[in-house]
């Protein structure tokens, strides 16, 4: 079992792999000489798995995964932490914002007696607009979720055996590597440190795609949304109820009629509306539901180097955990 595994999703990333596999070799081989990396190439398409192919080959520490299609960056992290042997285990992005240096202080706050130590970002490297996207990002899922996500820590981490086989459990579609890690439990903290500058390329989650991704796991994670509709249909509703006794008492007391159908038009619209809309965050469910008893694997490993033998399957009881691996 290597003291240290360093899981890395890896998606376009073809300018950033030599760097980071040079200075996460100096980082890693300063804490210790039995180490591992774990990178997941998710189907970039962009000359990343032929780059690490060719590192695969000088470097027998290097486990190289390429999925057979772009499932997507927690997915890829699922992957990885299936491949992991490591007593402890640290997950990061590969566009080098998370320092490799920074391990060290990862690892050594570890051994006070914590099984999850948080990197926390005081000062974040990014644009305004990119800040303002995560922040607003944040907002709407603390509110829907019920949840608290601090917005200066996200997925960069170290954690230990227990905490990652115990996360590997989660088989869910829905995937949040850091809803996970939090879920599990077990004796948490945090450290402050540098947030670096993206080394190369952008950043492929969008507004778009963050909003998306918020989505999924609100819905994944909570009910709030449900409960809500439930509270804005009551309450229109009552307020429909009110507005009726008015109209009524404006007719036999003072002899006024609501005059028009473009009142009535608009209130039908609106309310139509709703109804549709709720109906919506209903079939979100009911296709999360949908997703789930289908049992579809969460992710198929084309091709691994340096693994042997193949990823293996955590413990569950249900269907999804069925995996394709060809080597």
């Amino acid at each position: 079992m290597p003291q240290i595994s360093i899981v890395i999703p890896v998606y376009k990333a073809l300018e950033c792999i030599v760097e980071l596999h040079r200075r996460l070799t100096d980082a890693v081989s300063a804490i210790t000489p039995d180490y591992e990396l774990v990178w997941v190439e998710d189907c970039g398409k962009d000359g990343s798995w032929e780059r690490m192919q060719q590192l695969a080959a000088g470097d027998r520490k290097l486990k190289a995964i390429k999925m057979s299609r772009n499932f997507g960056q927690h997915y890829a992290i699922a992957a990885g932490l299936d491949a992991a042997d490591g007593e402890w285990i640290v997950v990061m992005d590969c566009d080098l914002q998370d320092k490799p240096e920074e391990i060290g202080k990862l690892f050594t706050k570890a051994q006070e007696g914590y099984d999850v130590v948080l990197a926390r970002r005081h000062l974040r490297i990014d644009s305004f607009y990119r800040r303002f996207v995560s922040w607003l990002f944040i907002q709407i899922y603390n509110y829907l979720g019920d949840i608290k996500v601090d917005n200066s820590i996200s997925n960069f981490s170290i954690s230990s055996r227990r905490v990652i086989d115990s996360v590997r459990r989660f088989r869910e579609r829905n995937r949040s590597f850091p809803i996970f890690r939090d879920a599990v439990g077990f004796k948490t903290t945090t450290v402050d440190v540098e947030h670096a500058a993206r080394f190369a390329g952008k950043s492929s989650y969008s507004f778009l795609k963050l909003l998306d991704f918020a989505i999924q796991c609100i819905v994944a994670q909570s009910s709030k949304p449900l409960r809500l509709s439930i509270k804005i249909g009551f309450s229109l509703a009552l307020a429909s109820g009110f507005y009726a006794a008015l109209l009524i008492f404006r007719y036999f007391y003072f002899g006024t009629a609501l005059q028009g159908w473009t009142s009535t038009m608009v209130a039908v619209s609106f309310f139509f509306g709703l109804v549709l809309a709720n109906l919506g965050v209903i079939g979100l469910y009911l296709g999360k539901i949908f997703d789930e008893v289908k049992g579809r694997p969460l992710y198929i490993v084309e091709t691994a180097l340096n693994l042997a033998p193949p990823i293996p399957v955590p413990a569950t009881t249900g269907a999804a955990t069925q995996r394709l691996v060809k080597e």
